[in-house]
Formats: C-alpha cells, structure tokens, sequence
C-alpha cells in the first residue's frame, strides 16, 4: 500500500537512537522530540491559548471519546472544526478514545464490531467502530489522527492479550480503509497513525509493529504502557518497538509520562509525547524544575521570596515567589493552579527542546545523564 496522506516527517540529526526531526502538518511545522499538552475536552486545563503560544507549544492533544459527548461532534462541525471552535491555529492530535474507553471498564462491551460503552457523563448507550472512530475525528478536522485500539491492562494474560492485540490489528486495517475512502471536510489534508499494542509481551509487540508497518501508516505509536508496569519494563517494550518501526515516519509513546521517563525514551528513539502530569501535578502544588521537584505547600517556602526555578523564564517565574505560590495554594486561590500549569507545561516543553538540541549537537547522551541526576531529588528551601 503506498502512502495515502501528504504528512512529511524529515529526520535532521541523530545522535545513537536518540532523534530530532520535523513533522509538517497543514497547519504548521512541529519539531520533535515534542511535548503535546493534553487538552482533553478543547482545553489544556487552567491553561490560555495565549500562554500556550507563550511557552512556544507546538501541537496539543484532544480526546474524540470526550469531543463526541461534549459538546458532540454536530456542535464542532457547525463551527467549522475543532480549531474554529477552540480557538486554536496549530496542528492538533485526537486520541481516538480507546483509552478512554479502556478506564470505563465497568461502563463498556468489546466486539469484533467495535467498543460497546455507556456515556460516563448521562449512562447513554453508544457503540465506536474503528469506522465511526475515523468519521469522527474527520470532522472534528484534527491533523493527526488515531486508529481505534483497545489498550489492555497490565497485569494481563498473554492470551487476553495475543486476541485483543489481533483485534486491534484488524481494526486497524479498517481505519486505514475508512481513512482511505473519505476526506477532510475542512480542506485540510490529516494524517492516521496506528497504534502498537501488546501488552508486555515482547513477541506480541514484535507481531504487533510488524503487521503494521506493512500497512503504511502516516506514522505509529505505542499504547498500552504506563499503565502500572515497571519502569524498566516500560522502557525495554518502547525500545523493542522503536527497533523495528520505520524510521522515516514519526514515532509517539501516549500517556508517558515523567521527566524521566521522557528523556529515556528520547534516547531509544521516541519523537512524541502527552502526559497529563505537568497540568496535574501542578493542580496539586507539585512544581518540575531543572533542579528537582518542589511540593509547595510546605511550610519552609513560607518566606522563601525565590523563583520556582531560577533558570526558567515563564510567566510563573519571572513575576512570582515561592511564598506567594504556598500562598495561594494554602488559600486555594484558582491562580495557583493556574500558575503551576503554566510552570510545568514550560518545564515540558523545555525539555523536549533542550533534547532535541543536545541532539543536534552530538551530545545527547551526556546532557540527559546530568539532567537525571537532578530530576528525582526533592528541591531544599532557600533562606
């Protein structure tokens, strides 16, 4: 099958496995290794567009499953798409939902048709098909889109896994011919890409990748992890699949994750990231930096009148203290989470970009190792 989307994905530099590339969308260029802020339901929670042109984010994520039941897909069609409704002009990926579906276990059905599943929000029946899935985000008008998967849990049997992982094969070949078939009601060019499923089996991973390179995706990514398994799991699944997919398209690693997590799998190959964590942990006074985590609630930041991270230049830093953050966290002042967000979406996207430099510059390897000494200690308070 031959390519069947005007996605171009341009390797620059690499440096061992690690990569920096491009990824040309219709409605703009993005830079990898990239951070994509998940903005679930057309918003990165706490978080103005504007201050996410501030941090130069590239790309954010939406959530079909999410879309479709609010405010439903015949509200964002009317408004000319899901960037015309949001407000937002670059590129946009949506997760197809399957996701979604896999954490309302008690709420869904799985068949060859498709995914069964009450409404989380009114009980309301509704079926996704690997078909309706891609009508969908067709008309939500997102640049990339993704194939209807299932996402098993982990611990999970290697039989339960070996059918879903079928299943999500088949599936996949019918997204690709729905995707095939149909086109862009906006008049913009999308692109699909697949997603390999597994488990943490590493010869279900293997016959996963495998079957859907020979399908031609525009590009590929690797679901089912980060859902419990153990970091070094994690990352030797990731660096399986990174060996085999194509090395000409791009490569995006969902729901991962820590800071840590994201710099190693940068070195095994990875160009593609979302993670509610930043906005999240931010929500709950825990502050990224490139000197180690900050939980600001405690009472040592009382009077500690320095930045959050001397070395960042974000809104949050350049105009407020570590006192005033405790300050307004103690008091549950909303400007608190809103300046934690802003901070670690920051913090994310400068990672990324510091990587995709050391890249560049042939010294990867010995920038994340000095960067990881200092990401998992606990940042002392300043008097």
């Amino acid at each position: 099958m031959g390519n069947f989307s005007s996605l171009i994905f341009s390797l620059s530099h690499k440096d061992g496995k690690a990569r920096a590339g491009k990824l040309e969308t219709a409605r703009g260029p993005v830079e990898t290794p990239v951070f994509m802020p998940v903005g679930t339901q057309g918003s990165v929670k706490a978080v103005e567009h504007r201050e996410l042109d501030e941090m130069h984010v590239q790309i954010v994520l939406g959530n079909a499953y999410h879309l479709y039941l609010r405010p439903g897909v015949d509200v964002i069609k009317a408004a000319g798409g899901l960037h015309q409704f949001i407000g937002w002009t670059k590129p946009i990926l949506t997760d197809s939902g399957g996701f979604q579906v896999f954490s309302l276990s008690d709420l869904r059905g799985i068949t060859e048709e498709g995914v069964h599943f009450r409404s989380h929000l009114d009980g309301s029946k509704h079926l996704f098909t690997p078909e309706s899935v891609v009508d969908l985000q067709r008309n939500l008008g997102s640049d990339v889109m993704m194939v209807l998967d299932e996402c098993t849990a982990f611990p999970c049997e290697e039989t339960y896994a070996e059918q879903s992982g079928e299943m999500t094969l088949r599936w996949a070949m019918r997204c690709r011919e729905r995707f095939s078939a149909t086109s862009s009601p906006y008049d913009k060019h999308q692109a699909l890409f697949a997603i390999v499923q597994g488990s943490t089996f590493e010869s279900l991973r293997m016959r996963s990748a495998h079957a859907l390179v020979a399908m031609d995706f525009d590009g590929y990514a690797i679901g089912g992890l980060s859902v419990g398994e153990p970091a070094e799991v994690l990352y030797r699944i990731t660096e399986l699949c990174t060996d085999i997919l194509p090395k000409d398209k791009p490569r995006y690693l969902m729901g991962v994750g820590t800071p840590e997590n994201i710099l190693e799998a940068i070195d095994r190959g990875v160009d593609m990231f979302d993670c509610v964590l930043p906005t999240r942990n931010g929500r709950n006074a825990t502050f990224f930096t490139r000197e180690g985590k900050i939980h600001i609630r405690g009472a040592g930041y009382t009077t500690d009148f320095s930045p959050i991270d001397g070395g960042c230049a974000c809104y949050t830093c350049r105009n407020f203290s570590r006192a005033y953050l405790r300050h307004l966290f103690r008091s549950e002042e909303i400007l608190g989470l809103q300046l934690a967000s802003i901070h670690n979406l920051t913090f994310y996207c400068w990672l990324c970009h510091a990587a995709r430099e050391a890249i560049v510059e042939g010294s990867f390897r010995d920038w994340k190792e000095g960067v990881l000494s200092k990401l998992s200690t606990e940042v002392q308070t300043v008097h």
